[in-house]
């Protein structure tokens, strides 16, 4: 049952009310004072206080103060007479839980409790019962022959549906969910691979815009305003990331396009971000830059070696489309460069163009690989997203783009690929020069046991990816299986089992968030 506390001078007055409320099940404690109200809730454990705002004494806005200090999670409702405008901008200042202005309605009263102390029930069993409702229905779009723009719209349904049953309290939903999405999964690979060589050699009529053509479709016309633009991109960036912090931009701005594109393949930094700056697929940048194109992940610079020269391929990329742009690019790795970019920014001003690239969470995703803190932190799909807010939260971006906001500018977030949780192995065998990537490899003679899981490409050149030599092939694995060596197999296993990687073919690797907003 729960208790309630309710402080009023008039308290006898409320009696109608208590017993309103007492024959609802609400056990009520009624005192004439905020001290007594201070000395009830030492002495007792109350789930709810209504407090008079007009008592004499100690008024409702100082016994509020005074029960924060000491309780600041107990769930207050300030109670008054006036309307004034100062009154309810204190008490809402001091984090009350609602405000109810007298004379009072007994259902107004009822609705503001349960409003407070069922609310989490409430919308556990309507958002349970709204998931169960829409399960057939998505299970069925999925089975249709669907293009590009429906399933962009199923990835955004299972998410949404993914977020809202993350904050009920019967968790009984979320299983039901995770197979949805792992069927929906499979749906999608089936798509990619039937469809996406057609894509990219002009025989589809029905193509998603792709990393190289982000900037020319998407970016470019909205160039043509006169204030500046800021493209910010967040490396390994997937769009229930985008849609947790969503919320925390629109404090600052407006939200005029929220849409996503697909990413190349393979879905990492070097291929699919080279292809956004440059506006080109792999193997034409190879060709056309080979003094720019790395073929060997296995550097120490690991997968970031491939990315030296993004402003050079963007500086060609404006070249080759006629467009004389003033432009900045910057690469944030760590907190000192962020906070030289928030100091550069009345410079950036001046571009027509600024583009920013972040590179926490793909370094996120790699430490929970390698750190198995990391590990234990971001052990689930919730909490990986949690940590991803809480870094949006507190690094140099978020100073940085209310620094824009300020300014009244512009800016596009976005991403190069996103990532997916591996959890089951595909044995492959490949020479030493075989690329490290636990998604995709490339190489010549290339052995592995499971054709049902891998999409394997033998002419490199149809998906525009660059080969080594003659026999070189590429081998992608899908949904959320990854490739393992048969050297120590159940140690690799156990290592990167449940970790997120990128490189092949997945819903969540391959289709990936882009907005656009404004300042408010």
């Amino acid at each position: 049952m729960a208790r309630i506390l309710w402080a009023d001078d008039e308290i006898d007055l409320l009696k109608p009310h208590i017993l309103f409320l007492t024959a609802k099940g609400y056990d009520i404690t009624p005192v004439n004072s905020g001290a007594d109200a201070l000395d009830k809730v030492e002495q007792q454990r109350f789930d709810i206080v209504f407090l008079d705002e007009m008592m004499p004494g100690m008024t409702g806005l100082e016994t509020l103060a005074k029960i924060k200090q000491t309780h600041p999670n107990l769930p207050v409702v300030m109670i008054t007479k006036s309307e004034e405008e100062r009154i309810m901008e204190d008490a809402i200042g001091s984090k009350i839980a609602d405000y109810l202005i007298k004379p009072l309605n007994p259902n107004q009263i009822l609705l503001s409790v349960k409003k407070i102390l069922d609310n989490r029930r409430l919308i556990t069993e309507k958002t349970n019962l709204n998931y169960q409702q829409e399960f057939r229905q998505l299970a069925m779009q999925y089975q249709d022959r669907i293009g590009h723009e429906e399933w962009a719209d199923i990835y955004k349904k299972l998410i949404y549906w993914e977020l809202e049953l993350e904050n009920t309290q019967d968790r009984s939903m979320e299983d039901v969910l995770s197979m949805q999405k792992s069927e929906a999964n499979a749906n999608f690979c089936k798509f990619i691979t039937k469809n996406y060589e057609s894509w990219l050699n002009d025989t589809a009529a029905d193509r998603p815009i792709l990393s190289h053509q982000l900037m020319k479709r998407k970016v470019f016309p909205l160039m043509k305003a006169t204030e500046p633009l800021f493209f910010i991109l967040i490396d390994n960036f997937r769009y229930d990331q985008w849609k947790v912090i969503e919320p925390i931009l629109q404090e600052y701005f407006t939200v005029e396009e929220e849409s996503s594109y697909y990413s190349i393949l393979p879905t990492t930094t070097g291929y699919a971000r080279n292809a956004i700056f440059s506006g080109l697929m792999p193997s034409e940048i190879e060709r056309q830059f080979p003094q720019w194109w790395v073929h060997d992940e296995n550097t120490p610079e690991g997968e970031e070696g491939f990315n030296k020269h993004e402003e050079d391929l963007l500086r060609k990329q404006f070249e080759r489309n006629r467009m004389q742009v003033k432009f900045s690019y910057h690469k944030i790795i760590s907190q000192n460069q962020g906070k030289a970019l928030i100091e550069n920014l009345p410079n950036m001003w001046k571009n027509n163009l600024n583009t920013v690239v972040f590179n926490f969470v793909d370094m996120l995703s790699h430490a929970r690989t390698d750190v198995q803190m990391i590990k234990e932190l971001a052990n689930d799909e919730a909490a990986y997203r949690s940590i991803a807010r809480s870094w949006f939260q507190h690094s140099p971006i978020s100073e940085f783009i209310q620094k824009i906001a300020e300014k009244k500018g512009r800016i596009i977030i976005t991403t190069d690929h996103g990532m997916v949780r591996v959890k089951k192995p595909v044995k492959i065998v490949g020479y030493r020069e075989t690329n490290t990537n636990l998604r995709y490899k490339q190489g010549k003679n290339l052995g592995f046991d499971d054709n049902n899981h891998v999409f394997v490409t033998r002419h490199p050149e149809r998906l525009f990816l660059p080969k080594l030599n003659v026999s070189t092939a590429y081998v992608f694995t899908l949904d959320d299986y990854f490739f393992a060596y048969p050297n120590n197999f159940n140690q690799y296993v156990n290592l990167y089992r449940d970790t997120f990687q990128h490189g092949g073919i997945s819903i969540e690797e391959m289709i990936i968030p882009f907005a656009y907003l404004k300042a408010k």
